[in-house]
C-alpha cells in the first residue's frame, strides 16, 4: 500500500548539463527539458544554426547512451555500439565513483539522461523504494519510499523485496514490488515525487519464492507479470494515470520470467517463456498470437529472437533451452539439455551465447543449435550476460565478473575481474560506463554499493 505519510530525500535536483561520459560528449536532459530549452531559444534569441545542429546530435547521443530498461536499450541485453568501456577493474583501478545504496535489492541501475534509477528494500523496517542519483557523481539525490509492510513471509534465499528493475521513459520511473499478497505498479517522476500507485492485481504463488518480473514499456502502456496457478496475469496500464488497458490470464503456473516486446516475423510480439510454452501476444491488446510447446514448466529468464526464431532457456523440473519458429507454426527448432534458469541469453551475429546457473558458457549457432564451444568460468551465476562491444560480461553471485569475447570460433577470454563479495544485479553499460551493484561484507554486516566504472581520460 502506498504511504499517506511518503519520507523522501531530495537533494538539488539539477536541470540539465552538458557532460563527458567516456569518449563522447552528450547532452544529457529529460525530453521535457529539451522541449522547453528548444521553446526559449524560438522565444528570446536567435541562436546559430551550428548552436542548434550541435543542441539536436548531442541531445540524440544522450538517448543512444542511456540504459532505460531491463535488458537495456534494445531490449536484448546488448548495449549501444561504441561504449569503449573498461575490460578490467577492481576496487582501486577504473572506478570513476562509488555511492552507498541503503538496504538490499538485484534490480539493475537504469540510466536516463543525468540521473540513474534504482529499487531498493529496507528488511527490518519492511519498506520497498526508489532511488534517484546523479550519473556523473553516484550522488544521491532522493529516496521516495512507496510501500510499507506486507511483505511475503518467506522468499527464496537468492531473490530479494526489489528485484524487477525500474523502467524510465525519461519522463516517468515506473517500477513493480510484490507486496500486501500482490502486485503494486507506481510511477514517479524524475525528482522523485510519486505521480500514480496502484494496486495491478494477486500474487498468490505456489512456490515462496517472491517476486521477479521488470515492468515492460510499449507505445503508452507499463506492461506488469503475475504468473501464478490461479488468477494470473499480464496487464497493460497507461502510462500517464495508471487506467487499466487491458488484461490476459497466466494461470498455468508460478513463474518469474520477465515479458519482452520484438519486431520479430514482420510484426511486434510480446513474448513471454514458461508453462513449458514459449508464448506469443499481441502488445496492443495482449490477444494470444501463439504458444509453442517447448521449455520447461519454470523459468525466470527473458527471452531473446532473431528475426523469425525464439530463444528461451529454464531449470524446473527439467532443464531445457529451446528455439521456436516465431510464426505461429509451432515448430520447435532445437532444443539443449542446458539450464539457464534465472539468466537470459544473449543472441550476436547468428550465435546464442548463455550461462547456466554453475557458471559454464555456452555458444550455439542461432539457426540449427550446432554447439560452437563450452567452457567452465565459475560460478554460482544469477545475473544475466551483458554484451558490450562484441564482448560479454558475466557476473557470478560472488562478485567476479568474466569478460569473454562473443565469437564463435572458439573461446577467448579477456579479463577476470573482483569487485565486492557478492553481486545478484545484472550489469548495466551505457555512455562507456559500468554500472555494478554490488555487496560487501565486514563479518555479519552486508553493506551495498553502487560502482561506476570508466577508462580514466
Amino acid at each position: 500500500m502506498l504511504l499517506k505519510d511518503r519520507r523522501r530525500v531530495n537533494l538539488e535536483p539539477e536541470v540539465f548539463s552538458f557532460c563527458f561520459h567516456g569518449p563522447v560528449r552528450e547532452f544529457l536532459a529529460p525530453r521535457s527539458v529539451i522541449g522547453d530549452c528548444l521553446c526559449l531559444f524560438n522565444a528570446h534569441m536567435k541562436p546559430p544554426l551550428s548552436l542548434i545542429s550541435l543542441f539536436l546530435l548531442n541531445a540524440s547521443l544522450a538517448a543512444t547512451a542511456d540504459w532505460p530498461a531491463w535488458r537495456g536499450p534494445n531490449a536484448n541485453g546488448i548495449a549501444e555500439a561504441g561504449q569503449d568501456a573498461p575490460v578490467t577493474w577492481s576496487e582501486t583501478e577504473n572506478v570513476v565513483w562509488k555511492s552507498p545504496v541503503p538496504g538490499r535489492g538485484h534490480s539493475s541501475p537504469v540510466v536516463v539522461g543525468e540521473r540513474i534509477f534504482l529499487t531498493t528494500a529496507n528488511e527490518t523496517e519492511r519498506t520497498q523504494s526508489v532511488i534517484g542519483l546523479d550519473r556523473r557523481t553516484g550522488r544521491r539525490l532522493w529516496q521516495t519510499e512507496v510501500n510499507r509492510g506486507g511483505f511475503p513471509e518467506r522468499i527464496h534465499r537468492k531473490n530479494s523485496h526489489a528485484t524487477p528493475t525500474p523502467a524510465c521513459d525519461g519522463d516517468r520511473v515506473f517500477v513493480s514490488f510484490f507486496n500486501h499478497g500482490g502486485i503494486q505498479l507506481a510511477a514517479l517522476d524524475l525528482d522523485g515525487d510519486v505521480v500514480w500507485s496502484k494496486r495491478c492485481g494477486p500474487f498468490k504463488p505456489k512456490y515462496p519464492y517472491g517476486y521477479a518480473p521488470s515492468p515492460l514499456l510499449h507505445g503508452n502502456a507499463v506492461i506488469v507479470a503475475s504468473e501464478f496457478e490461479d488468477g494470473g496475469f499480464l496487464a497493460a496500464f497507461d502510462r500517464e494515470d495508471g487506467r487499466e488497458i487491458w488484461r490476459a490470464p497466466r494461470t498455468a503456473t508460478t513463474n518469474y520470467s520477465s515479458p519482452i516486446v520484438a519486431e520479430i516475423s514482420g510484426k511486434e510480439q510480446l513474448l513471454l517463456s514458461g508453462a513449458e510454452k514459449i508464448s506469443s501476444f499481441d502488445p496492443n491488446t495482449g490477444e494470444l498470437f501463439w504458444a509453442a510447446d517447448a521449455g520447461p514448466k519454470v523459468t525466470a529468464g527473458t527471452v531473446v529472437w532473431t528475426d523469425d526464431l525464439v530463444f528461451a532457456s529454464g531449470g524446473f523440473p527439467e532443464k531445457e533451452t529451446a528455439a521456436v519458429r516465431a510464426d505461429g507454426s509451432g515448430e520447435v527448432v532445437w532444443r539443449k539439455n542446458v539450464k539457464c534458469y534465472e539468466q537470459s541469453m544473449v543472441v550476436h551475429e547468428g550465435c546464442v551465447y548463455a550461462v547456466d546457473d554453475g557458471g559454464i558458457a555456452y555458444c550455439w549457432k542461432a539457426d540449427d543449435g550446432t554447439e560452437m564451444w563450452v567452457k567452465r568460468l565459475g560460478g554460482p551465476i544469477s545475473a544475466s550476460p551483458v554484451l558490450a562491444d562484441g564482448r560479454i560480461h558475466a557476473s557470478t553471485e560472488r562478485g567476479a565478473t568474466f569478460v569473454f569475447e562473443a565469437k564463435p570460433g572458439n573461446f577467448e577470454s579477456v579479463a577476470e575481474n573482483q569487485l565486492g563479495d557478492e553481486a545478484f544485479a545484472t550489469p548495466t553499460i551505457c555512455g562507456g560506463r559500468i554500472y555494478l551493484r554490488v555487496a560487501h561484507f565486514d563479518g555479519e554486516e552486508r553493506r551495498e554499493l553502487l560502482y561506476c566504472l570508466g577508462r580514466k581520460s
